[in-house]
């Protein structure tokens, strides 16, 4: 439950961020309840140049725990 909650408030940042977020890869870390999480945003492009495809990968050391992803378009 702490990295679903860790990955879904990184694609949220995302989209409140009103831009498209830059193609490639980036991790952060995600403090849950005295636990310290990573979270990794790997952004790809689609076919359409108006959306993005992003997933965000939640680990706990090098233990991968989640995965979801999903797409974001242009404002």
């Amino acid at each position: 439950m702490l990295a679903q909650v860790c990955a879904e408030n990184a694609l949220i940042a995302l989209r409140l961020a009103r831009q498209m977020p830059a193609v490639g890869e980036n991790t952060t870390p995600c403090e849950q309840v005295g636990r310290s999480l990573a979270v990794r945003l790997q952004v790809q492009p689609t076919p359409n140049p108006n959306f993005l495809r992003v997933e965000a990968q939640v680990q706990d050391t090098a233990v991968p725990l989640l995965a979801i992803s999903t797409v974001i378009g242009r404002y």
